[in-house]
């Protein structure tokens, strides 16, 4: 049984156990986890593709026309109904002939189309509903031994990123040279790994999301992107690669706060340990059989201790999706496993200055496994 037909057959199965009879899945991350198919652009561009997928018959995938080619190439499902701008129904065609006779249909309510929404709204009435949501994402929390190869991969790309934006940055350099750096550095390492490991004509090496970063005065914008700012002697310098590092559609959190040549504030020196300190708390509490929110408490317990405000979440799982289940943070009672992908950060900001260090780790049977790597010591971290 292969990878995705054993996904499949599971999901099913706990269709069944939930009562529901058929599920119609419109998150893209999650279409891929079960049938191998992803979209054309990565984006919603107006045209719906559902994968229904009863808990008994067979599976469709509802896509459009412009993408057909690539849904036979890829997409592991019984049958492909594809639609066409302008024709007929478009994709509602096949949806009636679905749901009809349904006692329950599952659906991703936050994930949705909301023109599908409401045309499903005129098929089905609110109490034959039911989510789909949670089932998934308890499936996913657990990666298997392929799922763990990627995230070791990604790993690769993204050290192999890291050290390039590291050597990029310099006094009098523009920003957008090291996200330039960074994006040819990881197309070439995922364009290695690709060769040496995986036969997909259709899986691009290229990165493909903005370079997070900022710089000087700008350091204090967690999100930014790169710019044509002048970097100078003594700015400190975020940055992350939390979208960047997506290889083969695994994504992973990883960043590094560095300074040119010197830090000029010597203030900021005291807030990137507690910073660094606040992940070693976390990944000192890392481990199966505690719960997500304790490790995000050990964390916040140093950075609230060092008399700083409360912090955001400590991390998040990653996997095929940016953010999964669980996350570290307060009111996340999840039960660590072996198996899942964390991302794991210390980070502490005041009014002139962030710090931010984060990484990406396996849950072991005793504990974890780096999956990003990068010095992080405050001498090592001024460049």
């Amino acid at each position: 049984m292969t990878v995705l037909s054993s996904r499949m057959q599971t999901f099913r199965g706990r269709l069944a156990e939930a009562g529901i009879d058929v599920a119609l899945i419109t998150d893209e991350d999650n279409v891929y986890y079960l049938t191998g198919y992803y979209d054309y652009l990565h984006m919603e561009f107006g045209r719906p593709t559902i994968l229904a997928v009863p808990r008994d018959g067979e599976c469709l995938l509802i896509t459009p026309t412009i993408d057909l080619n690539s849904a036979r190439a890829l997409a592991r499902v019984d049958r492909i109904a594809p639609w066409n701008d302008g024709k007929g129904n478009e994709w509602r065609e096949e949806l009636p002939g679905i749901v009809d006779g349904a006692a329950l249909v599952a659906i991703e309510p936050d994930r949705m189309p909301p023109v599908v929404r409401t045309f499903l709204g005129e098929l089905v009435d609110p109490g034959r509903l039911a989510n789909a949501t949670g089932i998934l994402a308890d499936l996913r929390m657990i990666k298997s031994d392929e799922e763990l190869q990627l995230a070791r991969h990604a790993g690769q790309v993204g050290k192999a990123m890291m050290e390039a934006g590291r050597a990029a940055i310099a006094d009098g350099v523009p920003e957008y040279e090291v996200a330039i750096a960074t994006s040819q550095a990881g197309t070439r390492k995922a364009a290695e790994l690709l060769s040496a490991y995986y036969d997909d004509a259709y899986m691009s090496p290229n990165t493909h999301f903005l370079q997070i970063m900022a710089s000087g005065e700008t350091i204090i914008n967690t999100h930014r992107r790169a710019s044509t700012r002048i970097m100078r002697r003594g700015d400190p310098v975020f940055l992350c690669f939390c979208g960047m590092t997506n290889f083969h559609r695994f994504k992973l959190g990883f960043d590094r706060t560095f300074w040119i040549g010197e830090i000029a504030d010597e203030s900021q020196a005291a807030v990137y340990e507690v910073a660094v300190a606040s992940q070693k708390a976390a990944l000192d509490a890392l481990r199966p059989g505690v719960t997500a929110e304790s490790v995000h408490a050990a964390y916040a317990e140093v950075i609230a201790g060092a008399g700083y405000k409360y912090p955001f979440r400590c991390g998040r799982a990653t996997g095929f999706s940016f953010l999964e289940n669980p996350q570290l943070v307060t009111g996340d009672t999840t039960i660590l496993q072996p198996g899942m992908v964390l991302v794991v950060d210390g980070s502490v900001s005041v009014e002139s200055f962030r710090a931010q260090v984060g990484d990406s780790f396996i849950v072991t049977e005793d504990g974890w496994e780096a999956v990003t790597d990068h010095p992080k010591t405050l001498e090592e971290v001024i460049l």
